[in-house]
């Protein structure tokens, strides 16, 4: 089956029932069907669970609670760090209504978690390598020179956040994901700009000078864990700041009828001192993914280029 059909064959399913744990034709633990990462969880561990990786039920309650009343009290004019995620800070251009992240802290080995990072333990991005910083600091926000270096998910060519991945991360909203397999190949329909990343079974990376946006995706299974493996990604594409070196490992396992429990190490010796490792789970939820609207030509960057050369005039003239 060719990428186009597997593309295809996802965008003609209709609505899914919640699957139904059940085993695929050759044994392994069947993980098709629609599914959300939404969390409250953040990728970091807030400063106030510091010393607490793990919250009981009822702390996460309350927690999600504050949360939920804190999200309903924001318009779209105020200053608020969703917003500003959302690149909407004070404009108005984004209110509550765009933001769907979820009620809930994501849940792993049967516990809230504060911090989608278990490893390091602090539940903190390890400090970058010099190359690193220079690297983050380039991605191409502050760069306004050419359309080509605004970011591909400011261009509506990538989403944002790295929600295709890999690393897979939920974002502000649209966090649901279609997946579709067969014995050769697996096929990630990503709801977020309509991404689709497809995973060879068993493979071989192509020569280092072949480069992909998603990389190229290597999957194989130990037991009833798919573990997929990418490299080989585009320059275009700085995972916070990654270089050309960066590979991800990824582990997808079914643990309930409604859950798979997905599982990341980022490992990139030029930009990271040592790999680290991301867990939440990605629990069922009915379809079907709508398609997503977001499309290359934003009118928008006519004016963040047009404000750039207006700042360099003013610049000029002083």
């Amino acid at each position: 089956m060719t990428h186009r059909a597997f593309i295809l064959l996802a965008l003609v399913v209709s609505v899914l029932p919640l699957p139904a744990q059940t085993r695929t034709p050759d044994g392994h633990l069947d993980l098709e069907g629609i599914w959300t990462n939404a969390t409250v969880t953040p990728l970091e561990r807030p400063p106030q669970f510091a010393a607490k990786p793990t919250l009981t039920d009822a702390e996460a309650a309350v927690f999600e609670k504050q949360s939920a009343a804190e999200l309903a009290s924001v318009d779209g004019k105020s200053e608020h760090p969703l917003l500003a995620a959302a690149g909407s800070n004070g404009t108005g251009g984004y209110n509550i209504l765009f933001i769907d992240r979820g009620s809930e802290l994501t849940r792993v080995d049967g516990v809230k978690r504060t911090s989608l990072i278990i490893d390091p333990p602090d539940g903190k991005i390890p400090p970058l390598t010099a190359e690193g910083r220079k690297n983050f600091r380039m991605e191409g926000f502050g760069r306004f020179d050419s359309i080509k270096d605004r970011p591909l998910s400011e261009r509506c060519l990538l989403g944002f956040g790295s929600t295709a991945g890999p690393p897979m991360l939920p974002v502000l909203y649209n966090n649901n994901y279609q997946i579709v397999e067969t014995p050769d190949y697996v096929m990630i329909l990503v709801e977020m700009v309509h991404d689709a990343r497809i995973i060879r079974m068993h493979g071989q990376h192509p020569d280092s000078s072949v480069r992909f946006w998603l990389g190229d995706s290597v999957g194989h299974w130990e037991g009833d864990t798919l573990v997929v493996e990418t490299t080989n990604f585009s320059k275009q594409v700085r995972f916070h700041g990654s270089s050309e070196h960066l590979r991800v490992i990824e582990r997808f396992t079914r643990t309930a009828p409604n859950m798979i429990e997905y599982r990341a190490t980022i490992d990139d010796p030029t930009v990271f001192t040592k790999p680290w490792t991301i867990a939440y789970s990605f629990n069922a939820t009915k379809g079907p993914i709508y398609e997503y609207a977001c499309h290359e030509g934003n009118y928008a960057e006519a004016d963040i280029l047009g404000g750039a050369r207006k700042r360099d005039t003013a610049a000029a003239q002083k």
